[in-house]
């Protein structure tokens, strides 16, 4: 049973930075991907950034290109999302997700997910 659990969510200021955490377990990831989605009150969940675990290519969307890094710890089973340079509209729940295979930027081809951790960036 894949269980995905993130942290480090909260509430910063316009240009602040934190990270995110998501803590994987209950298989070998060697053959997946890993990545982060996230929803704003309103719209749809949207892509924000995948790192393949086993090599670590890393894709991310255009939105958050340039300002979030993704990483994953082999050895500790974790990935993490560091998000520098925020700004309000990046405000949103964040999920970590686990896919068998490639990254995809479509959220209906992951199929593990965590419960969601807030991320709210005051103006």
């Amino acid at each position: 049973q894949v269980q995905l659990v993130e942290s480090g969510g909260g509430l910063v200021q316009a240009g602040g930075s934190l990270r995110l955490s998501c803590a994987a377990s209950g298989r070998t990831f060697s053959t997946y991907t890993m990545a982060w989605f996230r929803q704003a009150p309103g719209k749809e969940r949207e892509f924000v950034a995948a790192v393949t675990w086993s090599g670590g290519s890393t894709s991310y969307a255009d939105s958050v290109k340039g300002r979030f890094t993704i990483s994953r710890d082999k050895a500790k089973n974790m990935v993490y999302l560091q998000m520098n340079s925020l700004k309000p509209e990046d405000t949103a729940i964040y999920y970590c997700a686990a896919r068998y295979g490639f990254p995809v930027v479509s959220g209906r081809a992951y199929d593990h997910w965590g419960q969601g951790t807030q991320v709210t960036v005051s103006s």
